[in-house]
Parts: C-alpha cells; sequence; structure tokens
C-alpha cells in the first residue's frame, strides 16, 4: 500500500510539475509576442515620426505632423531662402541699375561738357570784366584776379592771364606757374567767373619795388595771345611790384588749395 500510494504522490507530482513547465512555456511565447509587437509598434512610431519629419524638412512650411523642430527648420530654410533671393533680386536690380545708369550719365555728362568746350570761343577781351584783390595779408604779396564773362554767350577762358606790369610794350610778361594748369579748359557760362592766383613781390621793401595803380592783362586764344587786352585797375592803395618775383596762376574755376599756392 505504501508502495502504491507513493506511486500514486509521484504520478501526481510529475503530472504537476509538466502542468507547471508547460505554463511556464506558453507564458514565454506570450512575452515574447508582446516584446515583438512593442518593437513593430515603436520602429512603426519611429518610421512615422522620421517621415512626418522628412515631410516636413522638405515642404518646409508643415508645422504639424512629425518633429516640430524639422518643420519648423525647414519652413525656416526655405523662407530665408526666398527671402534672402528676394532681397538678393531687389538689391542686385537696384545695384546694377543705378551703377550702369549712373556710370551711362556721367559719361554721358562729361562726353557733352567736353564737345561744349570743344564748341565754345575763346573769350575775347571785350568778353570778361577783370578784377584785381589784395590777398589777406601784410605786406601784400598775392592778389587774385577775377574774370567774369560778361559776354551773354559761353565763351572759354584759355592758358592764363598774360599781364604786363607797366607799358605794355615794354613790360615783362609775368610766367605762369605749371602745377597751377587745370586738367580740363575753363568753360564760362555767361555771367560766370574764374579766378587766377598772381604773386606779386617776396614781401617787404626792396628797390626794384615799383608801385602801379593798374596793369594790363592780355588772354589767349587757343595756345597764342589774343588781341586786345583788359585794363586792371589795381585795389586802393596800388600794388607794390617785383617783377622778378612776379608770377602767375592759370585760370580756375576756384582756387584750390597747394596747387595756387606759390
Amino acid at each position: 500500500m505504501r508502495i502504491q500510494r507513493k506511486n500514486a504522490v509521484l504520478a501526481v507530482t510529475a503530472a504537476a510539475v509538466l502542468s507547471l513547465g508547460l505554463t511556464a512555456c506558453g507564458g514565454g511565447d506570450d512575452a515574447g509576442s508582446r516584446d515583438e509587437g512593442a518593437a513593430a509598434q515603436s520602429q512603426n512610431t519611429t518610421g512615422g515620426t522620421g517621415g512626418s519629419a522628412t515631410g516636413g524638412s522638405t515642404k518646409g512650411g508643415s508645422s504639424t505632423g512629425g518633429s516640430s523642430t524639422a518643420g519648423t527648420s525647414g519652413g525656416s530654410t526655405e523662407g530665408g531662402s526666398t527671402a534672402g533671393g528676394s532681397t538678393g533680386g531687389s538689391t542686385g536690380g537696384s545695384t546694377a541699375g543705378g551703377s550702369t545708369g549712373g556710370s551711362g550719365k556721367g559719361s554721358a555728362q562729361n562726353a557733352s561738357t567736353g564737345k561744349s568746350a570743344a564748341k565754345a570761343p575763346s573769350c575775347a577781351y571785350n568778353d570778361v570784366k577783370i578784377t584785381a584783390a589784395k590777398a589777406d595779408e601784410t605786406p601784400t604779396e598775392h592778389i587774385t584776379l577775377t574774370a567774369t564773362n560778361t559776354s551773354g554767350k559761353t565763351c572759354r577762358l584759355d592758358g592764363y592771364p598774360l599781364i604786363a606790369f607797366g607799358q605794355i610794350q615794354t613790360a615783362k610778361d609775368v610766367p605762369a606757374v605749371a602745377k597751377s594748369k587745370p586738367a580740363a579748359p575753363i568753360v564760362l557760362q555767361p555771367g560766370a567767373p574764374a579766378y587766377a592766383n598772381v604773386r606779386i613781390a617776396l614781401g617787404g621793401a626792396h628797390e626794384d619795388n615799383k608801385v602801379v595803380t593798374s596793369f594790363n592783362v592780355n588772354l589767349f586764344a587757343g595756345s597764342d595771345p589774343a588781341e586786345g587786352s583788359v585794363v586792371v585797375k589795381a585795389p586802393a592803395g596800388g600794388l607794390a611790384v617785383d617783377e622778378a618775383a612776379a608770377k602767375t596762376g592759370y585760370w580756375t574755376y576756384e582756387l584750390r588749395n597747394g596747387a595756387d599756392e606759390f
């Protein structure tokens, strides 16, 4: 009887063990299925996010679906590119147009001025009024000549004032200072002035100084002295002139620092 009971107990125990083993095996399969399902779902989720992010980045304007960072980045990139293109196009067009237009206009104006200078006749002695003023210095070493076009027409003031301090037939012509020569001819519209700086002495009393109350100025027609001369009245008190030291600058539109200082 003990042997039968023992066998029965062993049989029951074996059955229980077998049942537990089968239960454990079944539980493992279910867990594996759940794990695989979770992994697949995770992959699908990741793939969906990636797809949305890619789509958002490509479209550049999508803020829904996918990663908001990718969508924002894409939108910002496309927006920046579009704005940049618009700005660049506008700037480029403006710059190119302005530069080309300005350059063309400037060239046309220069060409027009050159043609006007070539066509304008040389100013004759009776086309201009010439006056003299002392420089602000003591003793007076320089004067400024101003030639104003009074002819009522445009004329060209060539070269420099051909000055004679004294009798025009015997006085020494005052030499010009080369560095004061302008780059282009001086074309005077009616009523317009031109200037020339003139050195009359080196300062102080000198035995060769002579006082003049008027002097003569000839003009040039091209490279040759023109007919006739302008009698210029000296400033009040006259001028103490040293002919050996006297020099004149060329006619210019305005006196220039450096070029007209001598």
